[in-house]
């Protein structure tokens, strides 16, 4: 006869089930774990004893064996622990096992039987609610199980001696309650701090509008970096499916802090030295990347060049599909990433190509080799490029702009109401659009179609730019979210030629 308890593994943020199942035999002494355990969950036998040697229990000297079923999936993480404690509890008859098949399990056991917190709680509750069970977690992360709703009962015990004390009706441990963030989300870097760059904020303010992806081209010192550190305070906070999901995410990388909700859209800065592991995902457990941890957000690339060739490839599938696949012999996980890519560069490498007196002597040709480290690929799925030229020391000494973050976000939540009442219904098989820079197909056709002195335009255009398919859908993109801020029904040919304009056909030109 054995004793059984529910856990979960992880699949990016897919949910498996897993019955730990305990059994004690006749035969040598030995404590066993098997059914494809990584090392971390070998070791678990040794937090496992050296926990239940603290509260004075000791384990029977018979042969013990714990089996993770089903044993063809790969188990990985520490949050094991505590299933197999419990588990080991029911068999020495100290927990009752009927209230034990009511819950599923997850948790770190230190050796004095606390229980420390560990990543993918809230996904593990999400699961746990659909398959009509309740959850036991670490007291660390009860608030963030408590986001998964509050049909969902919910044990969150400090350590093991308190949850045993529970179920044997000398303690009683409340449910937890989610954990709000502040509701003031002051703006800290306010668009009013950037003196001149005109150009820059109009195309800052559309690429918020609409989603889109944005590319900085200017000297070092220009504001390039000014201007996209300011983009989160023109975006608007989270809607509650949208926070679900970013959050699962988050959780699924141990990012959630005091088991809050993320509410506000994640800004994501990386190093030029980042590997493909890190932008992508993997790794040996297959941890989500940062294209991922900015799902729903930002991800800023500054000195794009300056990335590996491989990393930067590796964006152009994540940027159409809104999806990152990491692909191993033992690992085949997809992680949502629907990101909005602003990269930043200089025009060469020295950075001074416009300035005759500083650019080295190579130039012009520095340039083109510089720029050429940018595929003709990924620069096509950019739908914004501007010119940020050097600020002058007149510029500088002027006083303030009256027109900061506030104003700015004001019209930008406008342009998205209209995008959200548009796309509230999406048709039959459709993926769910929330942006004009998601729209394809049949609804960008629909939605996007422009007047018919707009449609001379944009065919014209794109047999002399040469424009791709891709880049002819693009332009329609940021037409319908220029019109969108214009509170117009309709693209019309100004909303495709200021469209036009913010588009280069190769890197370089």
């Amino acid at each position: 006869m054995a004793a059984r308890v529910g856990t979960v593994a992880f699949q990016g943020i897919d949910v498996l089930d897993i019955d730990v199942q305990v059994q004690m035999t006749g035969g040598p002494l030995a404590f066993t774990v098997v059914g494809l355990p990584d090392k971390a969950v070998g070791e678990s036998r040794e937090r496992v004893r050296g926990a239940l040697h603290a509260l004075g229990i000791a384990l029977p000297p018979q042969r013990l064996t714990v089996n993770l079923a089903p044993a063809d999936v790969l188990k990985e993480g520490s949050h094991f622990d505590l299933p197999i404690a419990l588990a080991l509890l029911v068999m020495m008859g100290i927990l009752p096992g009927d209230a034990m098949a009511g819950y599923q399990s997850l948790g770190e056991l230190g050796l004095d039987g606390s229980i420390a917190p560990v990543a993918g709680v809230l996904p593990a509750a999400i699961n746990a609610l659909a398959g009509g069970k309740g959850l036991i977690c670490p007291a660390a992360t009860g608030g963030e199980a408590a986001w998964a709703g509050d049909g969902l009962d919910i044990l969150a015990p400090p350590t093991l001696l308190s949850l045993i004390n529970h179920f044997k009706g000398m303690q009683v441990l409340t449910r937890p309650t989610p954990r709000l963030e502040s509701q003031a989300l002051a703006i800290a870097r306010d668009l009013r701090d950037v003196k001149g760059q005109e150009t820059a904020k109009r195309v800052l303010e559309v690429a918020a509008s609409g989603g889109h992806n944005m590319l900085m081209l200017g000297p070092p010192g220009s504001g390039k970096s000014m201007l996209a550190a300011r983009l989160p305070g023109l975006l608007p906070p989270l809607d509650p499916a949208e926070a679900l999901e970013v959050s699962m995410v988050h959780s699924i990388a141990g990012g959630l802090e005091g088991g809050r909700l993320i509410r506000t859209r994640p800004f994501r800065e990386v190093h030029h030295s980042a590997t493909l592991a890190a932008m992508v995902g993997g790794g040996t457990r297959a941890r989500p990347g940062e294209i991922s941890l900015a799902h729903q957000g930002v991800l800023f690339l500054d000195e794009l060049p300056e990335f590996s060739r491989g990393t930067l490839e590796a964006l152009r599938q994540p940027l159409e599909t809104g999806r990152a696949t990491v692909s191993r012999a033992n690992h085949h996980v997809t992680y949502p990433a629907r990101f909005q890519l602003v990269a930043a560069m200089n025009p060469c490498r020295c950075g001074h190509l416009d300035d005759p007196s500083l650019a080295c002597g190579r130039a012009p040709k520095c340039a083109a080799d510089y720029q050429s480290k940018i595929s003709g690929p990924l620069f096509d799925r950019i739908d914004l490029h501007v010119d940020v030229p050097a600020v002058s020391a007149a510029d500088l000494s002027l006083p303030p702009p009256r027109e900061g973050s506030t104003e700015v976000a004001a019209r930008v939540a406008t342009a998205r109401q209209c995008q959200r009442e548009r796309y509230a219904t999406p048709a039959t098989g459709q993926q769910p659009v929330r942006t004009n820079a998601e729209a394809d197909g049949e609804i960008l056709e629909r939605v996007a179609g422009p007047d018919a002195p707009g449609r001379q335009l944009l065919t014209d255009a794109a047999e002399r730019l040469k424009l791709s398919a891709r880049g002819y859908h693009r332009v329609l993109r940021v037409a319908r979210t220029l019109a969108d801020m214009d509170g117009a029904d309709g693209v019309r040919r100004l909303h495709v030629a200021e469209a036009l304009s913010y588009r280069r056909v190769a890197p370089g030109r």
